[in-house]
């Protein structure tokens, strides 16, 4: 009899692990995966976004499952700070990391980015590759934010001979792969752009690609066998310079019919602080190096043919990864994510690039696929941050929001995943650090621009932009409505005040 009670209990406590086994695995499964979508210099110049010449079929079908944001905007227009907003939920004001070159760990050692939040409270496997945190300029990323070693590939890229004086070094090249730093001025220019008949993985980003299939079948191997959901952060470097894209994408357009810019002078009464000509595309030939030359037409074509071909190649690679988290069938509990790091100036007020505070610099698009929670094709007008997507992705993963250490200047924006309609703030805040700090409220219908020395005294200049009257910032109308200045102005009064420039 005892024998027999003994084997009953036996049963019973092996069905107890099995069932607490089984449920353990059904939970961890049922969290969401991420697929983080990150692409360089990426504006909102594609077809979900109402532009009539971006051939951009795979991020159009992208936003046609999920909810598009028309009013979302960088916190800061350069690669490096932008990045550590979106990964650390905080203003580059709050951290102090405004620069190209600085040192996440040296100035907020003990900082939790995303993923490593989502590693922490969901036991996610996270990964990336490709661009994600800036590298280069001194700067050598975050490994501490990732479970395994990041999946490095190069930024600026060349095929031709031709387009690096015969396989020399060029100046952006210098400064992405940490070479030479000192002597920048001494090496080559790069070519802004090129065109040869090559395969996709000639680059970075079809590499890129690629390899991040691999990790999705892994990852989905991983999920079928132990229960473990992935965060995945895949990084594009086009449409950044170089717009370096096989043939096949620049025969996608008539550079005939690409839109030229529609005014190519600064903002009337604008400080001269707010201003920029010349920079980071000075490093490319053949565009002129002298900061104020005059671009021929012919350069303009070229270079706005080149940002939509680059746009196109990245579009193409973004579908490949699409297709195979459908293949895989990991779809249906994935969040999807795509973010532009910032926008970009195609000779708009006569500039070129980002690192400014106008709307061609600022304003990003943000496309998010939440399985059960957004509609399908559905988008909204909501003002958002990149600081806004570290809450939003831990809300919709079940996970804790996030703490910090370090100030989390975001909000969640899942109640306006659910009803596009909902508002959860009603102005977007961005900045840039040039010889005054220049930070920036955006409301629906206005842009404050205060530019303050950082010391906080002496002389502080305002702009201020109506974009219903002013779509194309012609003018700053500061000196002609003191009323939005000084109610925009309240706002930015309810934020602390900035931090000093970080390592």
């Amino acid at each position: 009899m005892n024998k027999q009670l003994l084997a009953s209990l036996a049963f019973v406590l092996s069905l107890i692990c099995l069932v607490t086994v089984g449920s353990t695995e059904t939970g961890a499964a049922e969290k969401p995966n991420v697929l983080l979508i990150l692409v360089d210099d990426l504006k909102p110049a594609m077809g979900c976004y109402s532009d009539p010449h971006a051939k951009t079929p795979h991020m159009d079908a992208l936003s046609a499952r999920g909810m598009r944001f028309d009013a979302a905007y960088c916190n800061q227009a350069v690669c490096a700070p932008s990045r550590f907003t979106l990964m650390l939920g905080s203003h580059s004001t709050s951290t102090g990391l405004y620069g190209l070159g600085s040192q996440l760990r040296q100035v907020m050692p003990n900082a939790v980015t995303m993923p490593q939040h989502f590693a922490k409270h969901g036991g996610y496997r996270t990964e990336s590759l490709g661009k994600i945190f800036h590298i280069g300029h001194g700067n050598h990323g975050d490994p501490e934010s990732f479970s395994v070693a990041h999946f490095k590939e190069k930024v600026i890229e060349y095929v031709e001979p031709a387009s690096t004086d015969g396989g020399k070094l060029t100046r952006e090249e210098a400064f992405f792969t940490n070479q030479k730093l000192g002597q920048i001025r001494s090496l080559p220019r790069g070519a802004a752009y090129e065109s040869p008949e090559v395969d996709d993985s000639a680059y970075a980003d079809g590499r890129v690609a690629e390899e991040t299939i691999r990790r999705l079948r892994a990852a989905k191997s991983r999920l079928d066998s132990e229960g473990t959901p992935f965060f995945i952060a895949a990084g594009f470097a086009r449409p950044h310079l170089p717009f370096s894209a096989p043939k096949k994408y620049w025969d996608l357009y008539d550079p005939q019919t690409l839109p030229m810019p529609q005014h190519e002078q600064l903002p009337k009464d604008a400080p001269p602080v707010a201003g920029k000509r010349g920079g980071e595309i000075t490093n490319y030939k053949p565009v002129p190096e002298k900061a104020n030359a005059e671009f021929s037409e012919e350069l303009k074509r070229d270079l706005i043919h080149g940002y939509y071909a680059s746009m196109s190649y990245v579009d193409a690679q973004i579908g490949k990864v699409i297709d195979e988290l459908d293949r895989s069938s990991l779809a249906d509990n994935t969040i999807v994510v795509l973010w532009g790091d910032h926008g970009f100036h195609l000779g708009d007020l006569g500039i070129w690039t980002k690192h400014t505070n106008y709307e061609q610099a600022n304003r990003i698009p943000i496309l998010i696929v939440a399985p059960g929670v957004t509609a399908a094709g559905s988008s909204t007008k909501q003002l958002a941050e990149s600081v806004d997507l570290f809450p939003t992705l831990a809300e919709l993963a079940g996970l804790p929001a996030p703490q910090g250490p370090q100030s989390v200047d975001g909000v969640s924006l899942v109640p306006v995943l659910q009803d596009g309609s909902a508002r959860v703030r009603d102005h977007a805040f961005h900045a840039y650090p040039k010889r005054k700090l220049g930070r920036a409220i955006r409301t629906d219908r206005y842009r404050l621009v205060q530019w303050m020395p950082y010391d906080g005294g002496g002389d502080i200049a305002y702009e201020l932009y109506d974009y219903e009257a002013d779509p194309l910032e012609r003018e700053n109308l500061a000196a002609r409505h003191p009323e939005v200045v000084e109610r925009l102005s309240k706002i930015l009064q309810t934020y602390p005040a900035p931090m000093k420039r970080g390592g």
